[in-house]
């Protein structure tokens, strides 16, 4: 056993993602997003312009548009931001939790993505009707687990994640689907949590030590761990919401799907590894979402792909108390892009400034 907005299709880069704590939900009202115009606006002088405040990595061609920090990493102690500090990721997560999955078939734990949940769990509840691919291409129809586990543990509820998964199945018994798995896509913390617990029980190695055995260490990202509740200032960026600090949260809740912390030349590695050899070719087919049309974003296995005229950007972003992140790659222009941020952005705003940045100004 495997111990907000629903939508069809696609989505328009100019509405973009809104992303609150470490779940990403699909909005279309982000009135607050003002992207700059100005053809010769650098990517540095955006990320000034929006106050952002951690550390920036923007390549192209081989060659550094941005590597700098930005702000201060801990104002009490003045500790100025570096690549080598770690920062809270999110959802950035999810994607390590995807390639895992794709560890599991290179190992022969499992055959294919299209083998169902009830294969794994014979009690799931509507189990033979949900793929691996779905969970992780955001299509199965299962509810956020999030906030009603965070209201648990607000009224003093202690969950682990194998108690989080069958909050996650009594969700399922008691009101079914959101819709049916493969006509839809809604973005579900859930999946991905349930994707974790399977590589943990298909491995029997807890999901952490097998990401670390199979792509940290051999990548030599040691500085990618899983997250501990409160941080330690003395080698973690501190975390900040509005001007106080806010760098605390119950790691468990976001088993899988948000709880991993790294430093910026460690995603910068993650993220030229997916960009050049980490994958094959063939499990690129699989991976990132194809024939996106010009100005949508669309869901792949773990990794969003957004096209804007001919130019294709795969990413992910994330949130969670105190901090947004962002990780992705424009193959046409050989482009990173590694942004962690230790200053919350409930709205997205930053974020969608910076995107909506590269794709029209810096890589057309």
């Amino acid at each position: 056993m495997i111990h907000k907005l629903k939508t069809t299709g696609h989505f328009m880069i100019v509405l973009l993602l809104s992303m609150t704590t470490f779940l990403t939900s699909c909005s279309n009202d982000d009135d607050n997003v003002n992207p700059p115009n100005n053809n010769n606006t650098t990517v540095e002088n955006v990320l000034t312009d929006i106050d952002f405040q951690g550390y920036a990595i923007v390549t192209k061609n081989g060659n550094d548009l941005v590597r700098q920090g930005f702000g201060l990493a801990n104002e009490s102690t003045a500790m100025p931001q570096s690549d080598n500090l770690a920062y809270r990721i999110g959802s950035v997560t999810k994607t390590l939790t995807a390639a895992a999955i794709v560890q599991l078939k290179r190992d022969g734990l499992i055959s294919d993505f299209n083998q169902t949940l009830n294969e794994f769990d014979a009690e799931f509840p509507n189990g033979e009707q949900i793929t691996i691919a779905q969970l992780l291409s955001h299509q199965s129809g299962i509810s956020d687990y999030q906030f009603v586990v965070e209201d648990a543990y607000e009224q003093g509820a202690t969950l682990d994640e194998e108690d989080i998964y069958e909050v996650i199945t009594d969700m399922i018994s008691e009101n079914g689907l959101n819709f049916e798995p493969g006509s839809g896509k809604q973005y579900s913390n859930s999946n991905f949590l349930i994707a974790a617990l399977l590589v943990q029980e298909l491995s029997q190695m807890s999901y952490h030590e097998y990401i670390q055995q199979k792509i940290l260490i051999p990548l030599g990202m040691t500085d990618t761990y899983k997250g501990d509740n409160i941080i330690d200032a003395d080698t973690h960026a501190e975390g900040y919401e509005s001007g106080s600090i806010n760098s605390t949260y119950p790691m468990t809740i976001a088993f899988g799907v948000g709880d991993f912390s790294s430093t910026p030349k460690n995603m910068e590695t993650w993220t030229n590894a997916v960009k050049t050899t980490w994958f094959t070719e063939t499990e690129k087919t699989e991976i990132f979402a194809q024939n996106v049309p010009s100005g949508f974003v669309d869901f792949g296995l773990g990794w969003f792909t957004t096209q804007e005229g001919d130019t294709t950007m795969y990413w992910h972003g994330g949130d969670i108390n105190g901090y947004w992140s962002m990780i992705g790659f424009i193959p046409e222009y050989d482009a990173t892009i590694v942004l962690l941020s230790n200053n919350q952005d409930d709205t997205g705003t930053q974020r969608n400034a910076i995107i909506q940045q590269v794709l029209t100004n810096e890589f057309n």
